[in-house]
Formats: structure tokens, sequence, C-alpha cells
């Protein structure tokens, strides 16, 4: 029998409301989606102004981050022409995204999720999904359950 951690729906608010708060820090409205370990959503926020386009991307960085358990971007590298990876981003129906913004959120070296951003640049992307990140991180830290 395995036993899975898993994001619980209080945590990936708490992802979100990290990546919400960076994205307004920078002044890009963003469409935030975070997974469970297998890269099923959670829960999803698309802030005022978020591009219509990015709720989907944003959902397929954070289902390519938990259930690769790797980043969208290190996907970009290794898709390259001549690499491992190439033509990866065809798999799965075109899910699996190469763009950067896409993180799988890791606890005691575990998985438990994934955490995906689009709106802005892959690094603006990335940089509030890192953001949300170090948030989560940080209440589970101060958590005295």
């Amino acid at each position: 029998m395995l036993t899975i951690k898993r994001l619980s729906l209080a945590d990936a608010r708490i992802l979100i409301e990290g990546a919400r708060k960076k994205a307004e820090d920078i002044g890009v409205p963003m469409c935030i989606a975070v997974t469970d370990e297998s890269g099923q959503l959670i829960a999803f926020e698309r802030m005022d102004g978020g591009k219509i386009t990015s709720t989907i991307i944003a959902q397929d960085k954070a289902y390519t981050a938990a259930g690769a358990k790797r980043t969208t971007e290190s996907y970009g590298i290794a898709s390259q022409p001549g690499s491992a990876a190439y033509g990866i981003n065809t798999a799965i129906g075109g899910r699996l995204t190469i763009v950067g913004g896409g993180l799988p959120v890791i606890v005691d070296g575990d998985v438990v999720g994934g955490i995906g951003l689009s709106s802005g640049t892959p690094a603006q992307d990335t940089e509030c999904a890192q953001a949300g990140i170090e948030h989560f991180l940080r209440s589970v830290a101060t958590d005295p359950a």
C-alpha cells in the first residue's frame, strides 16, 4: 500500500496567496493554478486582468511540474532538437508545457503538488510561482500542528 503526500485545498490557497502577492508587487495580473502530486487541479485563480488564454496555460504548467516532478523550464531545455526529450511537449495531447512558470511543490523531498502561473513573461511567471512556494513553506514551518 502506498502513502501519498498531497496538498490540501488550504495549502493550495496559501500557495495562491503568496503568488498573488508577488504578482501584485510586480504589477502583472496572473492566472494561478495549483495541482496535487498527480497534476489534478486543486485550486485556480484568475486575477482581474489575467489573460484569458493564460487560464489553461497556467493549469498545464502546474500539471506538468507536478506530474513530471520538474520545472517546466527544465523541460524547455530538455526538449530542444537533439536532446533526450525532444518533442515531449506534443505528448498527452499537448498538455506537457515547456515554457517557464511551472514548479513542483516539494516538501521533505516529496513532490506534493505543482504550481503554474501565466500572463507575464516566463521569468515573471516563475518568480511568482517561486514566491508562492516560499510563502507556503514558511507557513508550513511555522504551523504548530
